[in-house]
């Protein structure tokens, strides 16, 4: 089997063993970007994008071309690079791409024994041969593809680690964690790990002096002070904080017989501890008076409900809004606050036993008593919960599936859910309450951007201010984008802003931070990919109407389908929040949204299937035309 490598520098090795002469350049950026996208199409426009930093050349897409078959003549009888649309795809098993493998491992290491996890993650960061695409040229293909590998390696490190330490292999962890402090100086939390490792291992000095040169790095070269993970780990080896338990404990076998194998049988604390995992607040939060007025009733609600669904779009606020209001909450439920973020739209996403894994250890429950079964980790979860008040916010979920397990049971406790879908599994059938979150109103719109750049900048020129928030949908992850961009050239007016966006052609790419977890395409990418093909498809077709109003008739004619089967799609898009239905079977859609459709049918539509579903719309049309006069 072919091998394709990122993680160090770009490398294609055949079924023999030998490497593949890639030679310098740009085409090591266009194998790089196939290589992480193997099986899936990349358009040549992407390609152009990130080999050139966003500013190519006249004649790049030839530059492109040449490239593609460069590499095609390389991998002749290895692996397929075939033309698939506007883009090509490659076509190859994706455990022959080493990035792939190491997220397999590392996901699977989360669900194992600490010592078969910990061979596991050895593994995983064994494939590492250094730095992440480190010999491909341009920083937007290295920022958008290796940045989020060398965070993945970091928070592998950093699970290898607490493993290590929970089996009281202390010499060892000692020895690696030296190496990797030295890799990531400003890493806090590789570092409190090193200083409990020094401090198990009876080398509480050189533990402090550690927690003060990191200390010094800080403020050296970041101008902050340590976090809360170092300082809790400074105070544990002074001996002034809540130490954990000894690790080793954890592995100790329970006196008496041995275990049965029911999570019954296996020792457990007898209170849990109080636990406070939520994020912090957003300091600049404003608005959503509605929405918090419908939480709060539903609250006050007699009988109270256990789950609570705050759905809409990708960049809505939702979690601001959960977490903002789940601080308001903390004398409401004493015991203590539980959070995870599900990943139910990344790949792979969070799985439901690996977040009561997390939630179990949480509340005081040893690693080697945790139970291997999603059933029994979900029963003990909720025997530790019964009698308690405690709030349970599940960020991010996919579907009603990944969450179910994860629903507090007693009376006491109350779940707070986020989706960018509806989750109408948990409203059918485990009587959750639905709070749809949607654009923020001009006003609150206004207030953000007034947080963010200052009253008197706004009132300046406020008519350029109120356009501004209609370019950007009214939606707080646009808002703030552009806000960050004004923010950093304070010279700027807001009017110089706003023609950036009135360019259609533009507005998706201005509405970006240069990162690929803060851009609005980006998140509209997440909601997108998570479609159904045939929903995939509608989404694509609607592209090519030109207004914000489209009835199921003509969606119908796009997509070449009938009424019955666009119906289902549409529900779909609704359902994730690309369309809002209306009366009468029309649907609208924020104009985000439509100019990211148009995006998607240009990159995956042929011209000429393109030029078809525009004939079947005017036809549809002519036909209904004196119905419609």
């Amino acid at each position: 089997m072919v091998q394709l490598r990122l993680l160090g520098p770009v490398e294609i090795e055949t079924d023999e063993g030998l490497p593949l002469a890639l030679g310098a350049g740009r085409i090591r950026t266009v194998a790089a970007v196939l290589i992480s996208e193997v099986n899936q199409a990349v358009t040549v426009q992407r390609l152009i994008d990130l080999a050139w930093d966003g500013e190519p050349p006249a004649r790049a897409r030839g530059v492109v071309h040449n490239h593609v078959h460069r590499l095609r003549q390389l991998l002749d009888g290895h692996a397929e690079l075939v033309t698939r649309g506007q883009g090509y795809v490659l076509i190859a098993d994706p455990a022959a791409v080493d990035s792939h493998r190491f997220r397999s491992l590392v996901s699977a290491a989360r669900d194992a024994d600490p010592r078969a996890a910990v061979a596991m993650l050895r593994r995983a960061l064994g494939l590492w041969r250094g730095e992440a695409l480190a010999d491909v040229p341009g920083d937007r293909v290295r920022r958008t593809l290796g940045v989020g590998l060398a965070q993945a390696r970091v928070a592998a490190l950093q699970e290898l680690g607490a493993k290590l330490l929970l089996l009281g292999r202390y010499g060892e962890l000692v020895t690696e964690l030296t190496a990797w402090t030295a890799e990531h100086p400003l890493h806090e939390e590789l570092a409190a790990l090193l200083m409990r490792a020094l401090q198990a291992n009876g080398r509480q000095a050189e533990a402090l002096d550690h927690y003060h040169r990191t200390r010094r790095h800080l403020k050296e070269q970041l101008g902050i002070d340590p976090g809360p993970a170092l300082g809790a780990a400074y105070l544990e080896v002074l001996g002034r904080g809540p130490a954990a338990p000894p690790p080793s404990a954890a592995v100790r076998p329970p006196a008496g017989p041995p275990p049965a194998g029911s999570y019954a049988e296996r020792p457990r604390p007898a209170a849990p501890p109080r636990v406070a995992q939520l994020p912090p607040a957003v300091v600049d939060f404003c608005g959503r008076t509605r929405e918090l007025a419908v939480l709060e009733q539903h609250l006050d609600r007699v009988p109270r409900p256990h789950c609570l669904v705050l759905a809409g779009g990708g960049g809505t606020g939702k979690t601001s809004l959960a977490v903002q209001w789940a601080h308001r909450l903390t004398a409401e439920f004493p015991d203590g606050q539980l959070f995870v973020d599900l990943r139910g739209f990344e790949r792979p996403p969070m799985r439901a036993g690996t977040a009561l894994s997390a939630f179990l250890r949480a509340l005081g429950v040893p690693e080697a008593a945790i139970p291997d079964s999603v059933p029994e980790r979900a029963a003990l979860y909720r025997s530790l919960l019964a009698g308690r008040r405690m709030l349970v916010v599940l960020d991010n979920a996919g579907t009603a599936e990944q969450t179910r397990p994860l629903l507090p049971a007693t009376p006491g406790c109350l779940a707070v859910v986020t989706s960018r879908r509806r989750l109408s599994g948990l409203v059918v059938r485990d009587g959750a309450v639905l709070v749809g979150v949607g654009p923020l109103t001009p006003g609150d719109a206004l207030r953000l951007l007034a947080n963010a750049l200052g009253p008197q900048r706004i009132e300046a020129d406020k008519p350029a201010a109120r356009e501004l928030v209609r370019w950007c949908d009214g939606l707080p992850l646009a808002l703030r984008i552009a806000a960050a961009r004004l923010m950093a050239h304070p010279e700027w007016p807001l009017g110089c802003w706003t023609r950036k966006l009135a360019d259609e052609r533009r507005r998706l790419q201005e509405l970006s931070a240069h990162d690929a977890d803060l851009a609005v395409e980006a998140s509209l990418y997440l909601t997108y990919r998570a479609l159904s093909s045939g929903a995939a498809r509608l989404f694509r077709v609607l592209g090519l109407h030109p207004g914000p109003r489209v009835g199921e008739l003509d969606a119908a004619a796009l997509a070449g389908r009938d009424v019955a089967r666009t119906r289902r799609h549409l529900a779909e898009l609704c359902d994730a929040h690309l369309l809002e239905e209306q009366p009468q079977g029309h649907y609208v859609r924020p104009e985000l949204v439509r100019l990211y459709a148009a995006q998607r049918a240009v990159a995956e539509e042929t011209r000429s299937d393109r030029d078809l579903a525009v004939r079947r719309l005017l036809d549809q049309v002519a036909r209904l035309r004196p119905a419609r006069g």
